[in-house]
């Protein structure tokens, strides 16, 4: 692979101007097939296989309009203190307000009077009305939700206490976009600081974006066609970006490497692209393994958001293995800061290699290698501590409770928990299914006697039977709110219920609704994890094998990476559910853990984390093929490259850690996620757990049985056979060592 990848290299260096044609062509015929193409729809949602979905997939047949997928508010009224919402001015006030809701916009397709659908508190101190849509949330338009606020408005000014909630207000959470600006501000600043030179840091940027661009355009005009939503455009721009910068960081400074050697720049190029890309090549794969595995999971929007985001990552690597080199040729020996340049010149002229003091990776290497048991024993000891609150791990979906206390939507949550229960927020809907036996009325009768005797219920409204006449929808209001455990017992409890009744009755009894949904997407995602987990590190393992030719080195890497996992989850959950430091983070609300957090995690992380393992391991395995004594090796892995990878991870890190400012509770609980996860996995598993492990290990931690060694293919991450093919080095004309090719 090194031999081909190198002259991919030479070829993309002497042919720039075809090369950077051929991206900007393709930018161009992306960004036009975006623009022409038709409005991506919103994210289809569906577990298959669960109780939930199937009792959903029956409403849409024997319910037809029961389960619409348009876009819902709800407008909840608190009359001021010592008044109550039946009051004769307030009830006029609030008949207004439907008219005016019907009529502000043709997007609307039904508004509900409070006072007709039985929609005031018992106290008579709250109401609500209800507005459907005739269009879903992601095409609501901004001139419907302004009639919706400014009507609300409206009644604010006349003494009522107004909020809204519902899908219809929900849009892009606030700080979501700028943190991707923030996040490149902050790249481009970590890069600066790391090379030294503006076009060095400008280049892995710019690469990275033409190929965030390329691939949000494509996802953008596959959208429709392909149903992909607005979320697959967003996680594989979060990769791409990611990976993009790591990529073209890499090669960057591999090829300053060669040069400052005394190497050609073609010659730097090829070599730079041959070793650094070999190692871009097997971590890209490692990402996309672990994006494409999430398909175990079965639950189909995080299947096509898994491919969309590997194919960034595929994107990512082409850019870095061809375009990269075309722009370093552009650049020349710009890639060097001025000083660089004039130390390089002054010693091309005396015809030296001077001594310099050994830099950061080199110390910090030697200090670990003089004491590798404590270094470990304190970095696992100290991960394990954190990794303990992982144990209470409780998954979840959030809702409005979880949203800051400045928005409408939460204080619309607020207003309804206090005048109609906590559990009014999240009715369960049980469905009875009497086809076969034509008995839905005798068996609902049964439900709801039987559910009403259970414990954490409030209300069980009477049943309601479809035209047919063999199917019965009965509405179950929870004492507690949809996220409490009392609440997941309670969905339990009626299912156990229903296999009751179907013995006694032979009716189906099913339980769904948007709290059962979220239920039965938690238990997946639980029940994916272990599998996801093994299918992600099992193929990256034999991956990893591949690409050092050891057996011990990546079983390393897989537990490393397994052990900042849980301490990461550890964390999450002493923030997010436990509460601690919750107000230094902005975590106005507790509660359980997004289900979908530990898979992304697992799968966005285990990248990022082989990209480092792979890019500053091989170097080791480099260092020891050519003849080094292993921990010599080690410490020659860690002068050439810990510097770019502390730069990756900051990198990373910040762009993470700018989605904490966000307001939306679940964009915040995976940047601070990614952020420590990313923290933990660089800088004391890679950066300190590994060299204290390989320096325990010794020449053993390379050892591969000779039957393996003889049926492992040879990939040649090291470019040994660039080496072979060297002969002796020549003096340039101006001084530079020059390496002539056979």
């Amino acid at each position: 692979m090194a031999t081909f990848l190198y002259k991919l290299g030479r070829f993309s260096f002497r042919r720039r101007n075809f090369v950077a044609l051929v991206w900007v062509a393709l930018l161009a015929l992306a960004g036009v097939g975006a623009v022409s193409a038709a409005t991506a729809p919103a994210s289809s949602f569906s577990i298959p296989g669960t109780e939930a979905q199937k009792a959903f997939d029956l409403l849409e047949q024997r319910f037809p309009g029961a389960t619409a997928d348009g876009a819902t508010a709800r407008v909840v009224f608190k009359a001021p203190d010592g008044e109550k919402m039946t009051d004769a001015a307030h009830k006029a006030e609030v008949g207004k307000i439907v008219g005016e809701l019907q009529s502000g916009s043709d997007q609307v397709a039904s508004v509900t009077d409070p006072y007709t659908a039985n929609a005031v508190s018992q106290d008579g101190t709250t109401a609500y009305v209800s507005v459907s849509y005739k269009v879903d949330q992601a095409t609501v338009t901004d001139a419907s939700r302004d009639a919706l606020t400014e009507t609300a408005e409206g009644a604010r000014a006349d003494g009522l206490t107004v909020e809204i909630g519902g899908t219809a207000l929900q849009a892009e959470p606030e700080g979501a976009a700028s943190s991707e600006a923030i996040g490149v501000a902050l790249a481009a600043v970590v890069l600066v600081i790391t090379f030294g030179s503006l076009i060095a840091a400008g280049l892995p940027l710019l690469t990275a974006i033409i190929g965030v661009g390329i691939s949000f355009a494509a996802i953008t005009a596959l959208a429709s066609p392909l149903d992909l939503g607005t979320s697959s455009s967003s996680l594989s721009t979060m990769i791409g970006l990611a990976v993009g910068i790591d990529y073209a960081l890499f090669i960057v400074s591999r090829y300053r490497s060669e040069l400052a050697e005394g190497r050609e720049r073609e010659e730097a190029i090829g070599r730079a692209v041959g070793t650094a890309g070999s190692a871009v090549v097997f971590a890209g794969l490692t990402v996309v393994i672990a994006l494409a595995g999430l398909v175990v999971v079965d639950i189909p929007v995080l299947t096509k958001m898994g491919f969309a985001a590997a194919g960034a990552v595929v994107v990512a690597v082409l850019i870095a293995l061809t375009l990269v080199p075309a722009s370093l040729g552009f650049a020349g020996k710009r890639v060097f800061g001025r000083k660089e340049r004039k130390a390089m010149d002054e010693k091309a002229a005396a015809g030296t290699q001077p001594e310099g003091k050994p830099n950061m990776g080199t110390r910090w290497a030697r200090f670990v290698l003089r004491r590798p048991v404590a270094v470990m024993l304190t970095a696992v000891v100290g991960l394990g501590v954190i990794a303990i609150p992982a144990t209470s791990l409780e998954l979840g979906l959030p809702d409005d409770g979880s949203q800051p206390t400045s928005t409408t939507q939460r204080r619309a949550y607020d207003l309804l928990s206090d005048g109609f229960g906590p559990g009014f927020n999240g009715p369960l809907m049980v469905v009875v299914d009497g086809k076969s036996r034509n008995n839905a009325q005798e068996a609902a009768d049964k439900v709801v006697e039987s559910v009403g005797k259970l414990d954490h219920v409030a209300v069980v409204a009477p049943p309601t039977l479809n035209k047919a006449g063999d199917t019965a929808i009965i509405t179950v209001i929870p004492k507690d709110r949809p996220s409490s455990t009392s609440t997941e017992e309670l969905v339990h409890s009626i299912r156990d219920t229903g296999a009751t009744v179907k013995s006694d009755n032979g009716a189906d009894v099913l339980v769904t609704g948007n709290t059962a949904m979220n239920i039965d997407f938690a238990q997946r995602m639980n029940d994916a994890l272990i599998p996801y987990l093994g299918l992600v590190v099992g193929l990256a393992f034999l991956l990893l094998m591949l690409v050092f030719r050891s057996i011990l080195v990546p079983l390393k890497a897989a537990l490393g990476f397994l052990l900042s996992v849980v301490a990461t989850l550890g964390a999450v959950v002493a923030v997010f559910q436990w509460g601690w430091l919750a107000g230094l983070f902005g975590v106005d609300q507790t509660g359980p853990v997004m289900a979908m957090m530990p898979i992304f995690l697992v799968g966005i992380v285990f990248g990022l984390a082989m990209d480092y393992e792979v890019f500053l391991v091989t170097r080791m395995r480099e260092a020891f093929a050519h003849g080094e004594e292993p921990r010599e090796a080690i410490v020659t892995g860690f002068r050439h490259s810990a510097r770019v990878v502390v730069a990756a991870a900051a990198i990373m890190i910040a762009v993470f850690a700018g989605f904490i400012g966000a307001s939306e509770s679940m964009i915040k609980m995976i940047g601070f996620g990614l952020a420590i996860a990313v923290l933990f996995d660089a800088f004391v598993v890679r950066m300190t757990i590994v060299p204290a492990v390989l320096a325990l290990l010794g020449k053993h931690a390379w050892w591969l049985p000779r039957w393996l060694d003889r049926v492992l293919p040879n990939v040649d991450v090291e470019g040994e056979a660039l080496t072979k093919h060297d002969t002796a080095p020549t003096q340039g004309p101006d001084g530079d060592r020059e390496l002539v090719r056979v």
